[in-house]
């Protein structure tokens, strides 16, 4: 009796245990059905870039039966102006705009976070009100000043707002990161002597590193696939950009040339790529520090 009590015990504690084990199992193959659900379409798509022409409808499976490289070479020149012009354009621009969306909004993150001035709450209220504004109710005001600027069919519509904050989001974001900075960082920097410039240079800058980076990795890939305002402001083939270039490609091909659009589309994902697994572990450590803090 003694020797049965045990294992009865053990058979009852192994129950939760293979329980466990049994939702977990379950878990991860329902999260692989939908991760393969997801990546599929973007599978299928590089694959049949590889595909000839003939096959990429006829031949659904990710393992070409013939492999091509003549979508890569004959779509890098479809268009009157090679591809690479569209990659240097998207490029500038992106780069540009990363820059000032960064500068800008940590600078007026450091205002509403650390510095006393008359309405603070009233005007970063006001600020995390934009956030919901429709970007088609500003769309015809802006484009008239660009108009009257001069600036149509110009790069500058397209970064030069990014140096005036005009981001929100991205302002509350590196808020909410400064706000977890220890006060007492800047009472030892001020009795030091230093100015409020001096702090956020050499203190708050160096320490938000993790929001500014996810505030230029999520710049960097909103702009790099911003299609209407660069189909607003560029009208010259010499000045698009990379979906522009995408765009034009499909009108001048026609739809029966899927495979050099599927190439160039497959090319045009590789700088996003490369970008986030440069810094994937800053954009998680920067989410995960200054997004859930109050």
């Amino acid at each position: 009796m003694n020797i049965a009590q045990p294992t009865m015990r053990n058979t009852r504690a192994a129950r939760p245990r293979r329980r466990l084990r049994t939702a977990t199992l379950i878990t991860h193959i329902l999260l692989l059905m939908g991760g393969a659900t997801m990546l599929y379409p973007l599978l299928w798509m590089l694959s049949s870039s590889f595909k000839p022409e003939s096959l990429i409808f006829r031949d659904l499976s990710l393992w070409p039966a013939q492999f091509t490289l003549e979508h890569y070479r004959s779509g890098w020149t479809a268009l009157r102006v090679p591809f690479t012009r569209f990659y240097l354009n998207s490029f500038l621009v992106v780069g540009l705009t990363v820059i000032g969306n960064v500068l800008s909004c940590a600078l007026t993150a450091y205002a509403f976070a650390r510095l006393d001035f008359s309405f603070k709450r009233f005007w970063f209220a006001l600020m995390l009100a934009t956030i919901m504004l429709p970007y088609h109710v500003t769309l015809i005001p802006q484009y008239v000043l660009f108009h009257r600027l001069g600036w149509v069919n110009t790069f500058l519509p397209l970064f030069v707002p990014h140096f005036l904050a005009t981001n929100a989001f991205f302002v509350f974001l590196i808020v909410q990161f400064i706000r977890g900075i220890p006060l007492d960082l800047d009472q030892a920097a001020m009795v030091d002597g230093a100015n409020p410039w001096q702090i956020f240079r050499l203190i708050i800058l160096p320490i938000a590193q993790p929001a500014l980076v996810t505030t230029a990795i999520f710049t960097f890939i909103w702009n790099w696939d911003n299609f209407f305002s660069n189909l607003l402001y560029l009208n010259s083939i010499n000045l698009w950009t990379v979906p522009l270039g995408l765009r034009a490609f499909v009108d001048s091909m026609g739809g029966t040339s899927y495979g050099p659009l599927f190439a160039m589309s497959i090319l045009s994902l590789v700088p996003v790529f490369i970008f986030f697994i440069l810094a994937q572990r800053q954009l998680v450590e920067g989410i995960s520090t200054s997004g859930l803090k109050g």
